[in-house]
């Protein structure tokens, strides 16, 4: 089942919140048979320890002026970042590219438009 198939089936009205699971099961699953990892999906870890390796200090920075830690122009940067870590692991995929370049011209976007940095 792709997603379109979950957010719009055919004459069944909206999904409901077993389809939701059923279908994020089964993409576990699939993700699983193609990612480095023997439990599929495991990428977190190594995107916050880049992008707290890349933002660590403009974080604390923000926190000590008492700003929320991030800004919407560093949660578009983690976003890329998460799609860079599941990109560096196991089979290629599209979506993983795909989405890095969309959440990257996003991050461009929301900077140039002064997203508070």
């Amino acid at each position: 089942m792709s997603h379109a198939d979950l957010i719009e089936p055919l004459g069944a009205g909206e999904p409901t919140a077993e389809e939701f699971l059923t279908h994020a099961r089964d993409e576990m699953r699939e993700r699983a048979s193609s990612r480095d990892s023997e439990g599929g999906e495991r990428s977190m870890g190594r995107c916050i320890a880049a992008f707290n390796a890349l933002y660590g200090k403009a974080i604390e920075e923000r926190v000590d002026a008492g700003k929320p830690p991030l800004s919407e122009t560093m949660g578009w940067e983690f976003m890329s970042v998460l799609k860079k870590a599941r990109g560096a692991s196991g089979a290629y995929r599209a979506d993983d590219y795909t989405d890095d370049v969309a959440y990257a011209a996003l991050a461009a976007e929301c900077a140039g438009n002064g997203g508070d940095r």
